[in-house]
């Protein structure tokens, strides 16, 4: 791959008309970064230190807790090097691997979304069934599934991506290295990349999307046929965090698909939204919203607390 190529690095030209702001965006999304890190920390604290959260629903979010982890410290820390005035070079083999982990563990994620989604199902239309349908090996599996599909749609489009030669321009007009911002600095024709690309994403985010909603369909009937106002408020209760991290997370992507026409600047804004924003949103979301995490991590407080006071 590196055999077809002259070029040694690329230069991260960061978002579009934000010149001069460098500071104030490097303040903004330092404290974003951090509160991202730290609230999905806490989750994932309250549920490995609470039994009571030893189950399927909390599994799923505890993994989705280690990707909202990972998946902005995939462009976060490089575009907070160079809005701190360092240089704004990457290797070749670093937008490589840029490109491939964005990629792994954005589709990883919406895969769990789909995962979740179907837990939410069974335990609303199949309570009685759900510790048997829900089994641990049923979840180790589908979150084996899910990384694996994950490793392939980044594995396809990043060869695509890189085994084209790229010996004349460097300037990639985005603030990390993806697959649009790439693929014009080509050297050779990039027809074939992009098609694959747009195809590989689409079909992976509309088959996703699908999945999710026949899910919440299936839900929404289940709900509608609970005769009580509070079992129905019960059922939906445990869904509503689920479902507004979902449409925090497919909101931008839809956005950018329903663009008439490519503007850098939208494009750049939402994929921060996508890729900054909604990590830490999530760990917002599942914070406020679940009694359970909330009780959790109220327990480990006042226990930081009374230890350092005694």
């Amino acid at each position: 791959m590196r055999n077809n190529t002259e070029l040694n690095e690329f230069i991260l030209l960061g978002i579009p008309q934000t010149e001069g702001l460098e500071t104030v965006l490097l303040l903004i999304f330092s404290f974003i970064y951090l509160f991202t890190l730290l609230g999905n920390l806490l989750i994932l604290l309250a549920i490995v230190s609470s039994s009571t959260l030893h189950t399927p629903m909390y599994f799923f979010l505890g993994l989705l807790s280690i990707l909202d982890m990972l998946f902005p410290s995939v462009t976060c820390p490089k575009m907070l090097f160079y809005l701190s005035g360092q240089s704004r070079a990457i290797s070749y083999k670093g937008c490589a691997v840029q490109l491939f982990f964005y990629h792994f563990l954005g589709s990883t994620e919406g895969c769990l979304y789909s995962v979740m989604a179907y837990d939410r199902f069974v335990a609303i239309c199949h309570p009685l069934r759900y510790m048997l349908i829900m089994r641990p090996g049923v979840c180790v599996g589908l979150v084996m599934a899910a990384w694996l599909v994950g490793c392939l749609h980044a594995t396809t489009l990043t060869s695509f991506t890189f085994q084209l030669p790229y010996c004349g321009p460097n300037r990639v007009d985005h603030f990390f290295c993806d697959i649009p911002a790439v693929l014009p600095l080509a050297c050779a024709d990039s027809s074939l990349a992009q098609t694959v690309g747009s195809t590989n994403v689409g079909f992976l985010a509309l088959t996703l999307w699908l999945s999710v909603c026949v899910s919440y369909t299936c839900i929404g009937i289940a709900i509608l046929r609970i005769r009580s106002a509070e079992g129905r408020q019960k059922a939906f209760s445990t869904c509503s965090a689920h479902l507004t991290a979902i449409l925090c997370a497919y909101g931008p992507v839809i956005i950018i698909y329903l663009q008439p026409t490519p503007n850098p600047f939208l494009s750049a804004t939402v994929q921060i939204l996508n890729n900054i924003v909604s990590p830490m949103l999530n760990s917002l979301i599942y914070s406020s919203r679940n009694k359970k995490v909330k009780s959790s991590l109220k327990r480990i407080f006042y226990n930081v607390v009374f230890t350092a006071l005694d």
